[in-house]
């Protein structure tokens, strides 16, 4: 008995989508795009909040995170 296998068919019967170049590229430009503007956006929001946030605020956070890390800054 010989039967024909169709590689793009699962043991299930259920068609797969297969992988070429041009799914891969879109793949990784999707991601890339999506990397990017929510570097993008990170960024804005840390310059907004460090733009509206008082001196004294900035200091004591940068000064709690560095005893947090075991920084030497005194």
């Amino acid at each position: 008995m010989h039967m024909d296998l169709d590689p793009s068919v699962g043991c299930d019967g259920d068609r797969r989508m297969t992988m070429n170049t041009k799914n891969l590229a879109l793949a990784r430009t999707d991601t890339g795009l999506a990397s990017i503007a929510l570097a993008a956006l990170a960024g804005v929001m840390l310059l907004v909040l460090a733009g509206f946030a008082q001196a004294s605020v900035l200091h004591n956070g940068a000064h709690d995170t560095r005893h947090a890390i075991a920084f030497p800054c005194h």
